[in-house]
């Protein structure tokens, strides 16, 4: 068996069974006994191993990730610098509550992260387990703040599962259904999709605004009403959608206006992974707050709300966690934030080029692919249907590239940020085959 430092420089993918394999189905079949049936599987993938961008399943095969486990393992899997912060803190503090106590690495972090809140100015952090936690930190600090009850977010967008997150996603009617009533005052508006049909139109000439303006603040809530304004700088879920250029910032001329917070969801986008810490910088726009989670500590449990000091003025009691900002987890996020900040992020912006002009050939050798978008390695293929999304993601599998599909008709690629251009250009040769055999 290789050890992890050779398992990172495999040439993958190298498949000694067909996928899944023996071992891969018995373990589907345990699993399916006694599991929640609400797990939402994509393919029969059973990772038994991983490092840097390679996984090995329990069958022997070796898998090219450009999944990154749902955009989490930033700095790749079991980078030996995050492990070795990981078996350092561990073996001196698991756990102590920060929520009632004082904990030296969680202050480290909440320092650093505060020293990296867009536009450089003074920030307050609270640190969450995951990135649904950060977003209901969010809602509940913007409706704290502002003492207003109405929370608007968009079409397309994916906020998280537990219910004010839920209440604020609108990709997917499943993710809603059979749960209401949500949250209440949470109100939805149209996404700038400049790759869509009859929608390429500049800046804030789009039908956010004259929805927002004309609709929702004319006809369902007086804008001094709106506690926050939630929106992904790059949707997620949603296809991998990247706004035009201006409609970020004229969200933020539109929040400044009516005194609305507003709030950008970096959980799937940020720490990194457009070429920028965040990608709201890609459009030099200050948020009034920020959440984070996913690649923050390169697959430990950890999110993270930062808000501009001015904003966060809720009191002691007020909002608090057991287990968020876990030591282990801080030091693990605290690595992974040196790692991104010293090589990852610039390097995510060459191999994000790379990437996306290897897709654009692709895509003009063929029908299949109607186009591609994305920023570093965020990275959507648009194709035909949902069908066709589906089928070339299980295409990709069977052939040992992990992809995953997203939005109505997308393809999203998001590797780890250590991704080589020899693994860039191993998976685009998949890809291409993968393809190819949809014909």
């Amino acid at each position: 068996m290789s050890t992890i430092a050779e398992l990172a420089l495999a040439d993958a993918p190298r498949l000694v069974t067909e996928l899944p394999g023996p071992q891969a189905r018995a373990l589907v079949e345990r699993d399916a006994r006694v599991t929640s049936p609400s797990l939402p599987r994509a393919y029969p993938l059973v990772p038994a191993r991983a490092a840097g961008c390679v996984v090995e399943d329990v069958d022997g095969n070796l898998l090219l990730d450009f999944n990154a486990g749902i955009a989490v393992t930033s700095t790749g899997h079991a980078h030996p610098d995050v492990v070795e912060a990981i078996r350092r803190q561990a073996g001196e503090l698991l756990h102590y509550s920060a929520s009632d106590f004082y904990l030296p690495v969680y202050v480290d972090l909440c320092e650093r992260l505060a020293g990296l809140f867009p536009g450089g100015g003074r920030a307050r952090v609270f640190l969450t387990n995951s990135g649904t936690e950060a977003v209901e930190a969010a809602v509940k600090l913007a409706r704290w703040h502002t003492g207003r009850q109405y929370v608007i977010a968009f079409f397309g967008s994916f906020h998280g599962r537990t219910y004010g997150s839920a209440s604020l996603t609108a990709s997917k009617a499943r993710y809603r259904a059979r749960f209401g009533p949500l949250l209440p005052g949470v109100l939805h508006a149209p996404y700038a999709d400049s790759f869509r049909p009859n929608l390429g139109r500049s800046e804030w000439d789009f039908p956010t605004a004259s929805y927002l303006e004309g609709v929702l603040f004319e006809r369902l809530v007086e804008p001094e009403e709106v506690a926050a304004i939630v929106v992904e700088p790059i949707q997620g879920e949603g296809g991998y959608v990247v706004p035009p250029p201006g409609w970020l910032a004229a969200l933020r001329e539109l929040c400044d206006r009516h005194g609305i917070l507003l709030v950008a969801d970096e959980v799937q986008s940020g720490i990194g992974r457009t070429g920028r810490m965040w990608a709201i910088e890609r459009e030099g726009v200050v948020p009034d707050v920020l959440v984070a989670g996913k690649g923050i500590a390169s697959g430990m449990p950890l999110g993270a709300m930062l808000a501009r000091e001015e904003v966060v003025t809720w009191t002691p009691g007020t909002h608090g966690s057991t287990y968020g900002g876990n030591p282990v987890a801080c030091a693990a996020a605290l690595e992974t934030l040196r790692l991104v900040e010293d090589e990852l992020a610039a390097r995510a912006a060459e191999t994000g080029d790379r990437l996306l002009a290897g897709l654009g050939g692709l895509a003009r050798r063929g029908d299949a692919i109607r186009g591609v978008r994305g920023a570093g390695l965020m990275v959507g293929i648009e194709l035909a249907d949902h069908e066709t999304a589906a089928a070339l993601e299980q295409e990709c599998f069977r052939r040992g590239l992990l992809v995953l599909s997203a939005g109505d008709a997308a393809l999203r690629i998001s590797p780890p940020l250590v991704v080589t251009p020899a693994q860039i250009d191993r998976a685009l040769e998949i890809l291409a085959a993968a393809v190819g055999a949809l014909d």
